[in-house]
């Protein structure tokens, strides 16, 4: 029974982490079609260069910082188990790429790409486990000043701000180093728009999101037998808040309406195990309208060109998902209880602050010895032509 248990937990594991890994599909085609044509073949390469990059960053260095645990030893060693430990690196490690996956989207279509990729190695390297292992590992000793002094720790059951958070504010950061895409914002104040390049092809980014995330939060439990219907059930109810929400306040936009369930599903990642399912729809509902208002803010008002809206989406939403949790997962509002409101607003402040930090340093050193930026020339080309040298839709000459 025991050998049966393992086996079942590992391969429950790896099922929610082929799920998550679906999701970084999911990433590359809302970029897509967000994006210009001219800029498609770049989302494309970024996402899974991203993601190949972030995985030798997170052997090697982030998951030791984390959890303390590295991989040297040998084979027989780490298969111990039916190989639980080496699937749970796995699972997290899909996690952990999300950073530059969430980043990416907002640098779009005028970044380097090299230097990006160097600054996805330092962030799953070193930024994003500092905070990963404070927080769901107990080191550091955060965890610990919290429970002690306020009677509960920082609770973030799916990364509601230790993942999505920490992505949305280091791409803040990222974004005000680059500067708007070049033509975007006039010196008069007038504003020139970048519509989307394919609407299916968004919808299609979103979708594939949407299904991957309930592998995201579910599979969170990491094991068979800590399983919870009732995260499953919180994540369809924010999801659904979310569209309905960015439906009605971004009137119809298709835009709004698939990045909805997105905005509802980054906010109840913190507290999907302790909310009631109405405390899971308002959640995802405040997530939704407050992606819509501010996005438009963002870009019209505040002329911060922040592509797919990455801050909005996974920063404000990521940091408002883990202070709900301090709200609606109380026990007088239907929750489970066993947090404190208090230790949400710390701790979500102090993964703001991490991220911050850790993004302009990251960004403004390659800004100031490569530098991040295309040139004129390359940007009004195109990412694709000047990086890849191939586009999207190449010419056929000759019918070749």
């Amino acid at each position: 029974m025991e050998t049966f248990q393992s086996g079942a937990n590992t391969f429950f594991l790896l099922i929610g982490a082929a799920m998550v890994l679906a999701m970084h599909a999911g990433f590359a085609f809302l970029e897509v079609g967000t994006v210009r044509a001219k800029n498609q073949v770049n989302a494309l390469v970024k996402i899974i260069a991203d993601f190949a990059v972030a995985t030798i960053a997170y052997f090697f260095i982030g998951y030791s910082i984390a959890y303390g645990m590295d991989f040297y030893a040998a084979a027989a060693e780490l298969n111990v188990g039916n190989g639980y430990e080496l699937v749970k690196f796995f699972f997290l490690l899909t996690f952990a790429a999300a950073i530059p996956a969430i980043i990416s989207g907002g640098i779009a279509e005028r970044a380097k790409f090299y230097p990006v990729l160097a600054a996805t190695f330092v962030i799953v390297a070193l930024i994003y486990p500092l905070y990963e292992g404070m927080i769901w590992n107990g080191r550091f000793g955060l965890q610990g000043w919290l429970e002690s002094t306020f009677g509960a720790g920082f609770h973030d059951f799916a990364g509601s701000m230790v993942v999505h958070g920490m992505g949305g504010w280091i791409a803040l950061a990222a974004v005000l180093l680059l500067g708007a895409r070049r033509g975007r914002y006039g010196r008069n104040g007038t504003m020139s728009a970048h519509p989307p390049s394919s609407i299916p092809f968004l919808a299609l980014g979103a979708w594939i999101l949407t299904v991957g995330w309930f592998g995201f939060n579910v599979m969170s439990a990491q094991s068979v037998e800590a399983v919870s219907g009732l995260v499953a059930i919180n994540s369809l109810m924010a999801m659904v808040g979310g569209v309905l929400a960015a439906l009605f306040v971004g009137r119809n936009d298709p835009g709004f309406v698939h990045n909805g369930p997105l905005a509802g599903l980054v906010a109840i990642c913190a507290g999907s195990d302790i909310v009631h399912p109405l405390g899971a729809l308002a959640i995802g509902a405040i997530a939704g309208a407050l992606f819509v208002g501010t996005f438009i803010l963002t870009q019209n008002r505040w002329k911060i060109d922040d592509v797919l809206g990455v801050w909005p989406l996974h920063g404000l939403c990521g940091a408002w998902g883990a202070i709900a949790a301090g709200i609606f997962g109380l026990e007088a509002l239907g929750g489970m209880g066993g947090v404190n409101l208090i230790s949400q607003l710390i701790g979500t402040t102090v993964g703001i602050i991490i991220a911050l930090a850790g993004g302009f340093v990251v960004y403004w050193a390659l800004k100031r010895s490569v530098g991040i930026r295309l040139s004129e020339e390359e940007e009004f080309e195109g990412a694709d032509l000047s990086i890849h040298r191939i586009s999207a839709t190449p010419t056929v000459d000759g019918g070749r």
